[in-house]
């Protein structure tokens, strides 16, 4: 198999050597961060160089063969950035089938192994008609585990007043919305790629702007699963809310904050994990691991073995690897259809 890293404006191909073999014990992992490519994505995103995209030839085996090695008994599948978007050179109708397609190959994919196997459904913002749409056949025909949205599409950040009918929708149906980052809207730094850290910078804006507009308190039902420890969100809680809290009690807005979920995918390490573990609520951290897009082969691995060496109580751990994704997605509780 041969990938590009998700923010590699050059679509370079890059070999990868194989995954890692040592299976962490008995361990039984739900992972929400990883990282589906249908064909048809795929030869999207050939065809459109501007949108840097990862170039994966993903299949069912390599990954499970990475999620055997990992310990993960089930993976949560989203498309990475730039997503299932549209934009003045596009023709909406070919983009809006193409979500449509995408959709359909991942519920494909958990039919034929529902115990291994959840996905967040992908939708074709700006286009909110057809994501309304979309939304509705993903949750109630295929069964999707919930909603994968890009922190921005096109400068507009998740939480904004236009995109409203949506959040109202996804509240009804209490749904899981997972929010992976893309590049800012914005020129990059030379020599630096948007991976490194603007991708950490739109999660956080994606954050800020949820709490800016009120959206915990005004759709209650709707659990925000935010991708890569949240960003700067843990870090910079405090600052966040002393900025932006002119018309409400800081202590609101962290607890706004603090109703975000939180995968770890990149994120084991000993600077980000303790101020992870100190904000977030016990229950709102879940495994991620990014599978395939490891920006060397053995990354992910290092990040994990990292959050495995990581002191915490079993108690913890056995939340984070999957008590708390079971109370997000019952269905996966015994690693079952629903």
């Amino acid at each position: 198999m041969r990938y590009a890293a998700p923010d590699d404006p050059s679509q370079e191909e890059i070999a990868v050597t194989g995954v890692d073999t040592q299976v962490p014990g008995e361990r039984r992992r739900i992972d929400t961060h990883t990282h589906v490519v249908p064909p048809e994505y795929l030869g999207w995103l050939k065809a459109n160089p501007d949108y840097p995209g990862s170039l994966v030839d993903w299949n069912v085996e390599s990954t499970l063969a990475a999620m055997d090695a990992k310990g993960i008994a089930t993976a949560v599948l989203s498309v990475s950035s730039p997503g299932v978007r549209w934009g003045p050179g596009d023709n909406p109708a070919q983009v809006r089938r193409l979500a449509r397609t995408v959709n359909e190959f991942c519920a494909e994919v958990v039919r034929q192994d529902p115990g291994r196997f959840g996905f967040f459904a992908t939708l074709a913002l700006p286009d909110l008609g057809s994501s309304l749409e979309e939304a509705r056949y993903a949750l109630d025909e295929l069964g999707a585990d919930g909603i994968v949205l890009l922190g921005n599409v096109d400068g507009t950040y998740v939480g904004s007043p236009q995109w409203d009918p949506l959040m109202q929708l996804l509240d009804e149906r209490e749904t899981v919305l997972f929010i992976h980052p893309t590049a800012l809207p914005g020129p990059r730094v030379e020599g630096i790629t948007s991976g490194v850290v603007d991708f950490l910078a739109d999660s956080t804006r994606a954050a800020v702007n949820l709490v800016k507009h009120d959206c915990p308190r005004r759709y209650p039902r709707l659990r925000v699963l935010l991708s890569h420890g949240g960003g700067y969100v843990p870090y910079a809680a405090t600052r966040i809310a002393s900025m932006i809290s002119r018309d409400a009690d800081e202590a609101e807005v962290i607890d706004q904050l603090r109703t975000f979920y939180f995968d770890t995918a990149l994120t084991g390490g000993p600077y980000a994990l303790p101020s992870l573990l100190a904000f977030a609520e016990p229950g709102h951290i879940t495994f991620g691991s990014d599978w395939p897009y490891e920006f060397r082969p053995d990354q992910s691995r290092q990040f994990t073995e990292r959050l495995d060496s990581f002191a915490m109580t079993g108690e913890q751990r056995q939340a984070i690897d999957c008590g708390n994704a079971e109370r997000l997605f019952p269905r996966l509780a015994q690693g079952g259809p629903s």
